[in-house]
């Protein structure tokens, strides 16, 4: 952890709210729900029967309806959707022209014989149809499945297969770094003998040729016919809204149940919250939509504060480097929404690349998906920021809905951190607690859990009510686990370390992958960094590290040693790690995250598995080389 803070917000301090929210959680949540649009009222705020809860039970309203409609009866011909294609075009869409289109695909829906609670699996690339497909179902009370559109037909067959869809959303194809994705072969050999889909929904993008049967539909074709208008159906608050699978490291994916009123009212809340939106903001999250993130703040999030958003098809980093600051320079982006991942990749290439593009039209930085390094943190505040924008560095997970803990630049003004989420968000209770449920002391390590039902949280599992249970709720009793490893220090700020099953435990000592990797990071000569453990028989596990550089270092001994070295100084003689490898690339998902299943399994020599989301697989060959040296020594484990 640093010392150094940063006062910097966005002259907000409404203390009221989190007053008002830390007196009475469920009235304080009442009243963020009294924003939406709700065709009914509810009747009660919150049954809670552990671990069990419905928000605002008897309300009436519909996702759809409060992302469109609302916006479209104010100001109809304001800019939604501003989308760039990988080759370089150009859409925009109105709200009013997005609502139209929403409809006509409601419709189709409804023509193909898709009911309230149906399911609806959506398997496209990042294009305006994508945000199309989720609201279109949401409008008929449908309930949407989104697969990554990297998934392989084995995930998409277990996906399909445990939702029971009617109909599979897809396209032609989608484009990545110059190439076209197969996806409708890929859905083609996905449910090649599960007969319970009906029609497939084809929309065209690529233009490429692929095979047609009878159960295929071509998008335009239906759309063409369909009319603009389509009644948002009403709605119970408890309905499903939608269901995403999350991989875990073994076993089957799990289907997180969201639901509407209650998941509509923290997405609206932290949206406003943490990012401060104004009618004048260009939002850009790069997160993509087969991801809770594109659920949570790009589907529903800005659009409900009738927010202007780009959208881009491809990877951040092509067909050049600079592509990200190129999309933020040309569309005036001022609130920019990305991964610590990304921003080591865009580290690596240097400030030359950013600093050759006019980012001043940025006024709010956020991150998401994993803890951030310190020094990554600080690059992003000056380099990207110009030292002028807060940066919202937010912790939550597919099961939450929305952010948990992040500042709230769109409330108040507080001392940020790098690397700290800093605090809950108002109406959420957290706490660091050891094995037995103790809080720990200020700055000690331990498990983050939830203290108390918040309006995002996931319904169950999807069909597996007991899992739901066994998974998040019986570590400690009627106290959501998340199963992340945390500091909280003195001043109430998190430091989150990474997931539990992510710490190594070395010679007695307890390690957080984040921590080290962190560790890594901050020494000046690295770009990213990646650790996992192998068993020892003395120690217990063995930190193997792999380290990208910065462009223009050289690799030597000399540098392996003080990297040695620095960790030791950094963290302790018990971090050394016991191996230490330089390679160009680490194994990523499209979405930008480090894949440590993989290195886990390369460095146990075990099985790698589905790699069907790798964004290079010339990664994993540099890390098996790398490893191949290790092996008379991982014989002797």
């Amino acid at each position: 952890m640093l010392d150094s803070t940063y006062e910097i917000g966005l002259g907000n301090n409404d203390l009221k709210t989190r007053s008002d929210a830390a007196r009475d959680g469920i009235k304080f949540w009442e009243t963020q729900a009294a924003k939406l649009y709700w065709f009914e009222k509810w009747h009660t705020a919150l049954e809670w029967n552990p671990p069990f809860a419905r928000w605002f039970v008897g309300g009436k309203i519909n996702a759809s309806y409060n992302a469109l409609d609302v916006t479209v009866k104010k100001n109809p011909n304001k800019k939604a959707i501003i989308w760039e294609g990988e080759d370089g075009t150009k859409r925009e869409l109105t709200y009013q022209e997005l609502l139209s289109e929403v409809c006509k695909l409601a419709n189709v829906l409804k023509s193909l014989g898709v009911k309230k609670g149906d399911r609806v699996t959506v398997y496209l690339p990042m294009v305006p149809e994508l945000i199309m497909s989720l609201l279109a179902c949401a409008r008929i009370g449908a309930i949407h499945t989104v697969i990554f559109s990297g998934f392989s037909a084995k995930s998409i067959k277990d996906r399909v297969e445990d939702s029971k869809s009617k109909v599979i959303i897809t396209s032609d194809g989608g484009k990545r770094r110059g190439n076209i994705i197969q996806l409708k072969d890929i859905v083609d050999e996905a449910i090649s003998d599960l007969d319970f889909v009906e029609h497939i929904l084809v929309l065209e993008h690529t233009k490429n040729n692929i095979a047609m049967t009878k159960r295929d539909k071509k998008w335009h074709e239906l759309v063409a016919s369909m009319s603009p208008i389509c009644n948002a159906e009403v709605l119970d608050s408890t309905h499903p809204l939608y269901i995403l699978y999350t991989s875990g490291t073994t076993g089957k994916p799990k289907g997180v149940l969201h639901g509407t009123g209650g998941y509509l009212t923290h997405i609206y809340s932290t949206f406003k919250w943490i990012f401060d939106i104004r009618d004048s903001d260009v939002y850009f999250c790069t997160a993509d939509m087969g991801w809770v993130t594109g659920h949570s703040y790009i589907a529903y999030g800005p659009l409900m504060h009738g927010a202007t958003q780009i959208m881009y098809e491809g990877a951040l980093d092509y067909p050049t480097p600079a592509k990200i600051w190129e999309i933020v320079s040309r569309y005036k982006v001022t609130i920019l929404y990305t991964t610590p991942t990304a921003l080591r990749m865009f580290m690596k290439f240097g400030d030359e690349l950013p600093n050759s593009n006019d980012l001043s039209s940025l006024k709010l930085l956020g991150t998401v998906g994993e803890p951030i390094n310190p020094q990554v943190w600080k690059w992003y505040f000056k380099i990207i920021g110009k030292e002028k924008c807060p940066i919202v560095d937010t912790w939550w997970q597919t099961e939450t809905g929305g952010a948990l803990i992040s500042p709230v630049p769109g409330l108040e003004t507080i001392p940020l951190k790098p690397g700290s989420a800093t605090r809950p968000v108002p109406g959420v209770s957290l706490s660091v607690v050891d094995e037995h449920g103790k809080e720990v002391k200020p700055d000690s390590k331990g498990y983050l859990v939830v203290t108390n039902p918040w309006p995002g949280m996931l319904l169950t599992l999807w069909g597996d009510d007991e899992k739901y249970k066994t998974v998040y709720w019986t570590k400690y009793k009627n106290v959501y686990y998340p199963g992340d490893y945390a500091i909280k220090d003195k001043d109430g700020y998190i430091w989150m370390l990474g997931r539990a099953d992510d710490v190594l435990k070395v010679a007695g000592h307890r390690l957080g992958t984040a921590e080290l990797e962190s560790a890594f990071v901050s020494h000046k000569a690295v770009a990213e960094a990646a650790v996992c453990g192998i068993p020892h028989e003395v120690k217990g596990e063995a930190i193997i590290s792999f380290v990208v550089l910065k462009e223009g270092i050289t690799t030597t001994m000399q540098l392996k040693e003080e990297l040695t070295n620095h960790i030791r100084k950094t963290i302790g003689p018990i971090a050394a790690p016991d191996q230490l490898y330089f390679v160009k690339k680490l194994p990523k998902t499209r979405s930008g995250k480090i894949m440590r299943r993989l290195l886990k399994a390369m460095a146990k020599n075990e099985p790698i598995g589905d790699i069907s989301t790798l964004e290079d697989e010339a990664s994993v060959d540099e890390i098996k080389a790398a490893l191949a040296e290790l092996q008379q020594t991982l014989d002797k484990f």
